[in-house]
């Protein structure tokens, strides 16, 4: 599992090229990763929702624009990543752990965590944390990394690897917390094993819909 302090250092350094890089490393596809999950939230018309591990809040932005009537609150434990989302436009941001959210039970019609679960320190207890404070009935989204099946998995895999740790090392000048991705992405449920875990964490209907080829995957799951 990953080092917390190690993950909160690396992105309070990374913070200020964050939303460009991710842009770059990308080419652009996680615009369309975030909307196709702000549109599966729109149709629960959901009143309060919360996007856990907002970093700069790119997320909770989208949600904000989509859903205008919905009270959207970003939290993070980076408070540098944090200050970025609250500049951007985030109306309510809250620096917090996921793994002790400060909300009483059930006090979110939907929760939603985008490449952020796989840098927790424990993604049963986060899970199940999230399970806590939502409402009965409400929905969780999980969006983030997972290996493709095919023929693009072993080119996917060089780029992640060989090409990605150089391209982030020199947009944002921190070449190793770059590394550290492909190992978390390579480590992290994906597929059945999420699935499994969601349903093993309290969550019912669990089930994953891969994207991009299977570069990334959206999981959801209902309470």
């Amino acid at each position: 599992m990953p080092d917390p302090a190690y993950v909160r250092d690396a992105f309070a350094r990374i913070a200020d090229r964050y939303v460009l890089t991710n842009h770059v490393l990308s080419c652009g596809a996680d615009l369309w990763w975030r909307q196709v999950v702000a549109s599966r939230v729109k149709r629960w018309r959901p009143a309060r929702l919360l996007d856990v591990a907002s970093g700069t809040g790119d997320l909770a932005l989208k949600i904000q624009q989509t859903l205008p009537d919905c009270e959207v609150i970003a939290s993070d434990f980076c408070a540098e990543m944090l200050a970025h989302a609250t500049r951007r436009g985030v109306a309510n941001t809250l620096v917090a752990d996921a793994l002790a959210l400060p909300f009483a039970d059930g006090a979110f019609d939907a929760v939603t965590v985008a490449f952020g679960l796989r840098n927790m320190a424990d993604y049963s207890a986060a899970l199940r944390e999230m399970g806590r404070v939502l409402k009965p009935g409400g929905h969780l989204l999980i969006l983030d990394f997972s290996l493709p099946r095919g023929l693009l998995r072993v080119p996917y895999r060089f780029y992640l690897h060989r090409i990605l740790p150089h391209l982030a090392g020199w947009l944002t000048g921190e070449k190793d917390t770059y590394e550290y991705l492909g190992g978390s992405i390579e480590a992290f449920p994906a597929g059945r094993d999420m699935t499994d875990l969601l349903a093993s964490c309290g969550f019912q209907q669990a089930c994953g819909t891969p994207l991009s080829g299977g570069v990334v995957t959206l999981y959801q799951g209902d309470k």
